[in-house]
């Protein structure tokens, strides 16, 4: 008997031994799927800063002249092939270059004291990314566009001479916007983004395809570079106040807030009038950006109004998108083009 008994609370001692084994095994278990779902969503937080960083809502300043460089090539008198992965190569290397630029503008304002806690860009100021994170993302993006460029060299028929002057030239002002010279702290950004985001991107998108050089392509990219440089406008004349005590000098610190407003309205209105003037002389297709004048009437109300002012830069690019779209749609719709080297 007292065999049987022992026999038993040996088993007993076993099977609560078996049982304690396994649930040490189910919490070690689902401890760590609560781990591993806990560092997905870092991840994914983490990537989500990244691309925040990079000023997306910003974009439409470069991909709308690479569209229209395109368009234009299409409807050039050269004879070509369309070349989808060429168009796709040069929307990487100008996009790169401008995600480049927007966080070499991040670290410099910040480590110049531009900006605080009222500012738009929060990256740095709110300890979003470390300052060596911003340097490293930086030099990554401008790493990408260089190797897509050599891709993009390979199968354009351009020179490649040319095309990496136009591309080198792009990408030094970018970094020279605020970093080196630092031509945003000298009341030359302006004039910078008007190139860059205008003629340059353009003629590139339309070189890479076609093969050659047509400096009539700088007609056409005005309207366009017009309605870009209203966004970079509208974020200055937000910011004067901080940018004149941190000791920079803009555009729209030197001519007032009055007189910026003048000129915000010129830039963005226009535009809308050259289209008046192409339709009633080339083709009515002209007339399709005007869908966007009553949302561009909108916003230069609110640019008037200090107390909401402070989202019309985002509101402007959100313009500048639709009305980039409408812009290559009316280009590529017309049967009558203005420039005559340029017609079909």
């Amino acid at each position: 008997m007292s065999k049987i008994v022992n026999e038993s609370m040996e088993y007993a001692r076993e099977a609560l031994h078996a049982e304690s084994t396994s649930d040490m095994l189910k919490n070690n278990t689902r401890k760590n799927g609560e781990t591993k779902r806990e560092q997905e969503p870092a991840a994914l937080m983490k990537l989500k800063t990244y691309l925040l960083a990079l000023r997306p809502w910003s974009l439409s300043g470069s991909l709308m002249p690479t569209l229209l460089g395109t368009a234009i090539a299409h409807r050039s008198g050269s004879t070509y092939d369309f070349n989808i992965l060429i168009f796709l190569l040069t929307i990487f290397c100008v996009v790169t270059v401008h995600c480049a630029g927007n966080v070499v503008n991040t670290y410099f304002d910040f480590v110049k004291g531009i900006d605080n806690r009222k500012s738009d860009d929060r990256t740095l100021v709110d300890h979003i990314l470390s300052k060596d994170e911003v340097v490293s993302l930086g030099a990554l993006l401008y790493l990408a566009g260089c190797v897509g460029f050599v891709f993009l060299a390979i199968l354009s028929p351009a020179k490649m001479e040319h095309l990496a002057l136009v591309y080198f030239g792009g990408l030094s002002s970018s970094f020279l916007y605020t970093g080196g010279i630092g031509f945003k702290y000298i009341a030359l950004g302006d004039v910078l983004i008007l190139i860059i985001f205008g003629p340059l991107s353009v003629l590139f998108a339309f070189m890479g395809q076609t093969g050659h050089v047509d400096w009539s392509t700088i007609y056409y990219a005005i309207p366009l570079a017009m309605n870009t440089e209203a966004i970079l406008h509208s974020n200055n004349t937000r910011d004067a106040e901080n940018d004149k005590k941190a000791g920079i000098v803009t555009v729209a610190i030197l001519i007032g807030r009055t007189a910026s407003h003048v000129l915000y309205a010129l830039l963005l209105f226009t535009p809308y009038s050259v289209f008046v003037v192409l339709a009633v002389k080339y083709s009515v297709w002209f007339l399709l950006p005007l869908v966007t004048l009553p949302q561009a009437f909108q916003i230069e109300k609110q640019f008037r109004n200090e107390t909401t002012m402070q989202g019309v830069p985002r509101q402007t690019a959100r313009l500048n998108f639709f009305f980039g779209i409408l812009y290559v749609v009316a280009l590529c719709c017309a049967r009558t083009l203005p420039v005559t080297s340029l017609r079909k």
